[in-house]
């Protein structure tokens, strides 16, 4: 053999040798999951046979429901199902290292019930909040057990090693809590290290999910008169969202609300995709979800960070994070958006809001300082009301005049119209006097429903102890046999407020009706008809609206009984100082 080809083998070998030395140093195998222990950790072992695992020996491979062209599956030891409770001063959280998902969100200042507000309103199964799916949305959420990690009072992580057909990686997800905050911050890592360059499952990396609902719990949606939107933030305007359909572009945040509560996502990623869905849930009326789609990546490493709020819907809260004076240091976030009012009206409503707080400020009982607020709104608006009953009074002294008029043209309508302005005109009348003064109270007729109906402070606002515990729910005298409800109509309870209501509109239509109106079928209509199916209407209504009305009723009666007696006061004045009629002196006849 020539030295040169047996040095080349040498060299050959001293290159392999050394490459071999190299990778074992450069090249980590993948990471193994760290023991934990229960002690130190702090966490609950769930310790039911429905829960429990299935045993799996150490050596065996779990496979994550996924679909076949993902083909995730774990490779390490069997992990118990495990609960983490975290406490704060605002909420109680129960997490799951099950997905590593957040099962239970209670709000420690909030009632619902006989327990405290459940943001995250589960069905027949526990629900999985902050679920990841391994590329789009519809993938199934991985639910193999987490490893668990208690890195201090307020943060907790999971994590997981997972193969695919292209290599082997770890998902993490950390939660971060603040003691006096709704919000938290989660921050999801996907770590391949050297065996996994990309991550691109069907065009994506994965789907982060919230759902089934956002609570607290309902039977029916307008049991409250409850309801679901749907929001986005973009470029400084709130945009309302449809379910299911892609949002185009990268929101800022996006939300789902109800009447008192709401859940909001902050991504703090570069690329995301978002939609609203509403799968269904066993167990549940109706669901709310809100899917946030990971694209793929190129890279080995992704740590992506979210912020959620979820908390109640009011403006004192939300606005914390426009000025800094939060937990995270957040500004200019307009969070408060999604309960600020909208629409021309909005100023009036804010002002009754305003108005409402300061009376109940005095009197420490919301449904006084409705009482209040509506006696304040009938004296600002009386000499409106008075002018519109006077108006009115004067269209029936001139109505024979009038019928006269029609009947005489009724053949020519032009004629008619002429000479019926030409009347008015005469007679120093305005026909739209009567409706005008009813017509400017009607915007502040709908600012008042926007505001008993969804100002957040009278939940659970109690006006008289017994009867009426809670100003945003209908009242109840005796509540049916669980179960029974009257069919078609759907009630499931006698409530006394409508009847009442429609006692007064009754009894405020008698009173305001004149002589020439009894026999008229339309006005027969609107003092029977409209009252009767009203009462219908208001049925389920919240107990404070129809306190606003029953006793914007009676203060209009009493209004209406003080402006006739002013009316006809001010007539006897106008007759006494009217001079007595001239009789012509008789003519004396010639005598002759």
């Amino acid at each position: 053999m020539e030295k040169n080809t047996i040095l080349a083998i040498v060299l050959s070998v001293i290159v392999m040798i050394v490459g071999f030395s190299l990778q074992g140093l450069f090249i980590r195998p993948a990471q193994q999951p760290e023991a934990v222990s229960f002690q130190e950790q702090q966490v609950t072992t769930v310790g039911t046979e429905a829960q429990q695992p299935q045993e799996i020996l150490p050596s065996e491979t779990v496979t994550v429901e996924n679909p076949p062209e993902v083909q995730a599956v774990v490779e390490t030891q069997a992990v118990p199902l495990q609960h983490v409770t975290i406490r704060t001063e605002t909420v109680t959280v129960v997490l799951t290292n099950s997905g590593g998902d957040i099962v239970s969100w209670k709000l420690n200042d909030h009632q619902d019930r006989d327990d405290n507000v459940d943001m995250i309103f589960a069905g027949t199964n526990e629900a999985h909040a902050f679920s990841i799916a391994v590329g789009n949305i519809g993938t199934p959420p991985i639910t193999s057990n987490f490893h668990v990690n208690r890195i201090s009072t307020y943060s907790v992580e999971f994590y997981n090693d997972f193969t695919t057909h292209a290599g082997t990686y770890r998902l993490t997800k950390r939660y971060d809590f603040k003691p006096n905050d709704y919000m938290f911050e989660l921050t999801v890592t996907l770590d391949g290290g050297y065996s996994m360059q990309s991550f691109d499952f069907s065009g994506n990396a994965y789907t982060l999910s919230f759902g089934p609902q956002i609570g607290p719990i309902f039977e029916k949606l307008d049991n409250r008169n409850d309801y679901r939107q749907y929001y986005t933030y973009v470029n400084g305007k709130r945009r309302s969202v449809r379910l299911n359909d892609l949002i185009d572009t990268r929101p800022t945040w996006a939300a789902i609300t109800g009447k008192y509560f709401t859940f909001i996502a902050i991504p703090l990623l570069a690329q995301y995709n978002m939609t609203f869905t509403d799968t269904q849930e066993p167990g549940l009326p109706t669901a709310s979800r809100l899917n946030i789609t990971r694209p793929a990546v190129n890279i080995s490493k992704v740590e992506d960070k979210y912020r959620f709020y979820l908390g109640p819907k009011t403006q004192d809260v939300l606005a914390r994070y426009n000025t800094g004076l939060n937990d995270f240091g957040m500004r200019d976030y307009k969070l408060d958006e999604i309960a600020s009012s909208r629409g021309i009206l909005s100023p009036l409503e804010w002002l009754l809001k305003w108005l409402l707080l300061f009376f109940y400020g005095i009197v420490h009982n919301y449904g006084v300082a409705i009482i209040l607020l509506t006696l304040l709104v009938k004296i600002l608006f009386f000499p409106l009301t008075r002018k519109g009953s006077e108006a009115t009074l004067r269209m029936q002294a001139l109505s024979p005049k009038i019928k006269e008029i029609q009947e005489k043209y009724k053949d020519n309508p032009k004629k008619m119209n002429a000479e019926m302005g030409a009347f008015y005109q005469k007679e120093g009348y305005n026909p739209l006097s009567g409706c005008l003064p009813m017509l400017l109270q009607f915007p502040l007729f709908i600012a008042m429903y926007n505001l008993f109906n969804n100002h957040f402070d009278l939940r659970g606002a109690m006006f008289i102890p017994g009867w009426i515990p809670d100003l945003s729910l209908p009242e109840a005298i005796w509540n049916f046999p669980d179960g029974f409800t009257i069919p078609l109509l759907g009630w499931t309870a006698l409530r006394g407020l409508p009847f009442i209501y429609v006692g007064s509109q009754l009894i405020y239509g008698k009173v305001t009706q004149s002589p020439g109106q009894q026999s008229n079928n339309q006005m027969k209509m609107m003092l029977y008809v409209m009252p009767i199916a009203f009462f219908f209407i208001l049925y389920n209504m919240p107990s404070g609206l129809l306190i606003y009305w029953i006793f914007s009723n009676i203060l209009t009666l009493v209004q209406q009984v003080i402006i006739n007696k002013y009316i006809v006061k001010k007539k006897a004045q106008a007759q006494a100082a009217e001079p007595p009629p001239k009789i012509a002196p008789k003519k004396k006849g010639r005598k002759f």
